[in-house]
């Protein structure tokens, strides 16, 4: 006889990119939630309501939203991915290498010895 207990699931189209190859990502998530409401007339032990994270009815009215919004922003992956192996984009050019995964690269030639790269030129 405290409040009321409100319990729910929801679902969300979630809309964002892969960390790791930027593709767009689309996707859709369940998400359950439950909290005590308290009425207006409890008497809370030391003062503000909202300092100890209590939910309260405001005239019979609940405000779902911030509980809705803990619940989605929880339930996010930290890092989205399009596919649970996806490669990424190539850290020399950015190229996909989801569409070359045999993608390579000609030896990186050391900066103190390109110098010399520029006489081997000349000499040829």
């Amino acid at each position: 006889m405290e409040g009321v207990l409100v319990t729910g699931e929801a679902r969300v189209s979630l809309e964002g990119e892969c960390v790791r190859c930027l593709e767009p990502i689309d996707d859709d998530v369940d998400v359950t939630f439950q909290e005590l409401f308290l009425y207006d007339d409890q008497d809370l032990q030391g003062g503000d309501p909202e300092d100890d994270g209590v939910s309260m009815l405001e005239d019979d009215l609940l405000d779902l939203e911030p509980l809705l919004r803990d619940a989605v922003v929880l339930a996010l992956p930290f890092q989205p991915l399009c596919e649970d192996d996806c490669p990424g984009l190539c850290t020399e050019c950015g190229a996909l290498l989801k569409d070359d995964p045999d993608h390579t690269h000609d030896a990186v030639i050391d900066p103190r010895w390109a110098g010399l790269t520029v006489l081997q030129h000349d000499e040829e």
